[in-house]
């Protein structure tokens, strides 16, 4: 048992009745929750008290003009957007009582020092800290201390809270020898707290596993392999976080970005980083990334798909765009008053040789290639001695003439229109891909009705990766800082490629399971795709303990492993909660399952927390009409939960990265039958068997697959 746990069912006084400077609570010895509470009330007066003082800044005499106080002013809005307070989010969530001073010497007989861990940095006026911010070194222990290696921490406090007031705490005593180990159960009972609304930020109970990955350094790039339940979105966000705290200064130049798997799982997270105080940070998915130039209208079918997304198309589009570069066949003849400068043919082949050697982006190369000629009638000019300089160079460069070689030679070229060929031109493609793609795969990519422009063709998505690669060939991409790629396994090689291009000279955090692959083109192994982001140097992490889904439905869906990923190992999950699981048969027809699904949604309701119903996409529209009939108002996914709307009805397809308290579970065998192959269906049935915090009913009219029947 703990040392000491203490609840209240009171409703606590938000003003505090102990004095809250006093380090020690000596002020009421009786009721150290009071003590606590006070401290709460007083760092949140503290943080008014600093956005209070943010917002009274007069930038009047200290800006120059305009622009720079239109900046100033929007850093000024966004800091005080990052000083609000939160009701419902608690100002800390942990005290470390030190047992020495933290970074110096105590006087003989003094105390060490204390820390509450929050959210975010409080300070009075004075300066002191009233909350640290659960990044800072001196937070770190609050993760990693334990009784074998307590890092100077005598006492760790945990705090619960109900609605955002402070009601319970928790002590540990991590050099008391006396003392037993034990579970926290504050720290059990958050991870089990219903979900309501979007995903929330878990920096009350990251574990040290998780806190290893999320304090990682800046400069290197982190894979995560984590099964159901493990926590590695939350990982990946919070990594961003602490990332924006230790290198402010660097990533506000360079950027972050978050990318995710579709929009609906993007807004189920987007709060997260701002409940940390981050707000600068963007979200996008893959498709986001790379339809900037073409509208995405068409769809191919899944054989067609595997083909474009396959790493070998990134040198097919690189002999295509090289194809534009022709031999000279005559020199050019600049002409300036009455001089003319001739350079022959044999010497700009010369110059677009040395430029072919050097790999050079295309866009790049043919932006140096007349100033290599200028170059060449200067040369010509000093030894007739003339004194030419810089600007003669750039108006030579400009000259008509070499203009007109240029174009010749080294035409500029349209990313899109080079694809648009590829798909197009039979001869063209062929040309480009022999001996990398069988005839067979040739056929695949030809449109069968080939568009007569860009602005006509029906693009596909994996088209609009093609044209994001050849539009790199020709110019380079710009680069982030810092990548956060999550559900990474659905990715083809040529999407890891336009990530990859995104940090190339930044790093990323890669989250993902290859059991919840669920594309044809998904990753066999974290090796090969990181290799075609870029990053084959990646440090990959795995987890393995899971905090979210009970262990009872972890197992069932855990039986599908041996079929859709052979060797990776079972998330062992620490929630035992029994009778989280029921499997029932409905006997009858199409009617009487979709009674049953209303019904055992009508079940799940009487829980508190959100409702999952989760089917094949094809069913979506019947088990939508059955809960319209049967009175029951349902969300779409990425629409928020609420008190009075906690019922969401999700596709299959979209169930990746949600997570409900409750799931109800439609037909395994539609959702495996809804996929191309069986795998890519049992890989799909595992990510919606996956989804349940608290409870899972699964419904079936048809035979259970195999894989699952299976004892």
């Amino acid at each position: 048992m703990p040392a000491h746990v203490a609840e209240s069912d009171s409703t606590p006084d938000p003003t505090g009745t102990a004095d809250p400077t006093d380090p020690t609570g000596a002020t009421d010895p009786a009721d150290p929750l009071a003590h606590e509470r006070a401290h709460l009330a007083a760092s949140r007066a503290a943080l008014r008290g600093m956005r209070e003082d943010v917002q009274a800044l007069d930038i009047r005499d200290v800006t120059a003009n305009w622009v720079n106080a239109a900046v100033l002013q929007s850093q000024i809005d966004d800091r005080i957007k990052a000083l609000a307070d939160l009701s419902h989010t608690p100002l800390f969530f942990g005290r470390l009582d030190y047992l020495h001073a933290v970074g110096g010497e105590l006087a003989e007989g003094a105390d060490g020092e204390r820390f509450y861990i929050g959210r975010r940095h409080v300070h009075d006026a004075a300066g002191d800290p009233m909350v640290i911010d659960w990044r800072a070194p001196v937070s770190q222990p609050y993760y990693q201390a334990s009784r074998t290696n307590p890092q100077d921490v005598g006492l760790r406090r945990r705090f619960g809270y109900t609605g955002g007031e402070l009601t319970a705490y928790e002590d540990e005593h991590l050099t008391d020898p006396a003392e037993a180990e034990h579970t926290s159960r504050l720290l059990q009972a958050e991870i089990e707290r219903p979900r309501v609304g979007p995903m929330r930020d878990i920096v009350a109970t990251i574990q040290p596993e998780q806190d290893e990955i999320v304090r990682s350094g800046l400069g290197g790039t982190v894979c995560v392999q984590g099964g159901p339940g493990t926590g590695k979105t939350a990982v990946g966000l919070h990594r961003v976080a602490y990332l924006l705290y230790a290198h402010r200064e660097r990533l506000a130049r360079t950027g972050t970005l978050v990318i995710g798997p579709n929009r609906s799982f993007l807004h189920y997270i987007e709060q997260v980083l701002p409940a940390l105080g981050e707000l600068e940070v963007k979200q996008a998915t893959v498709d986001d990334l790379v339809r900037t130039g073409v509208e995405v209208r068409g769809e191919d079918e899944a054989a067609t798909a595997v083909v474009k997304g396959d790493a070998r198309m990134a040198e097919v589009l690189r002999r295509a765009i090289r194809s534009h570069v022709t031999a000279p066949v005559e020199p050019v003849v600049v002409v300036r008053g009455s001089r003319r400068w001739r350079v022959p043919a044999y010497e700009i082949q010369e110059m677009v040789d040395e430029l072919l050697a050097r790999d050079m982006r295309y866009g790049a190369a043919h932006e140096a290639l007349p100033q290599r000629i200028a170059h060449a009638v200067l040369v010509r000019m000093e030894e007739a001695g003339e004194a030419p300089d810089d600007r003669v160079q750039n108006s030579v460069a400009r000259n008509p003439a070499v203009k007109a070689a240029v174009k010749a030679i080294w035409p500029a070229v349209d990313p899109a229109k080079v694809v648009l060929r590829l798909l197009s031109d039979a001869e063209f493609l062929a040309a480009h891909a022999g001996g990398l793609l069988s005839d067979e795969e040739q056929k695949r990519l030809l449109w069968a009705k080939p568009a007569r422009s860009v602005k006509s063709a029906k693009w596909s998505a994996a088209d609009a990766v093609l044209i994001d690669e050849a539009g790199d060939l020709v110019a380079r991409t710009h680069s982030l800082g810092h990548v956060v790629l999550d559900e990474a396994q659905d990715l083809s090689p040529m999407q890891y490629r336009a990530v990859g291009r995104r940090c190339s000279t930044g790093s990323a955090t890669v989250l993902g399971d290859l059991a919840q692959g669920t594309t044809p083109w998904s990753t066999e192994s974290w090796g090969e795709a990181l290799f075609h982001l870029g990053k084959a140097d990646a440090v990959v992490e795995e987890l393995t303990a899971g905090f979210r889904v009970p262990r009872e439905v972890i197992a069932y869906a855990s039986r599908l492993l041996p079929a859709i990923s052979p060797g990776l190992a079972a998330v062992e999950s620490v929630r035992e909660s029994p009778g989280s699981l029921a499997v029932r048969e409905v006997a009858g027809g199409a009617d009487e399952l979709d009674a049953a699904v209303v019904a055992a949604c009508e079940e799940s309701l009487r829980h508190e927390g959100s409702i999952g119903l989760i089917a094949a996409d094809a069913r979506i529209p019947v088990l939508g009409a059955a809960l319209e009939a049967a009175g029951h108002a349902y969300l779409a996914p990425g629409e928020e939960t609420n008190a009075e709307s906690r019922l969401t009805l999700v596709p299959a397809s979209l169930a990746k990265g949600l997570e409900y308290d409750y799931v109800v579970l439609d037909e395994p065998a539609a959702v495996v039958a809804g996929e191309p192959d069986e795998r890519t269906g049992l890989r799909r049935l595992y990510v919606a068997l996956t989804r349940a915090v608290s409870g899972l009913i699964v419904l079936h009219a048809a035979p259970l697959p195999e894989a699952l029947a299976q004892a």
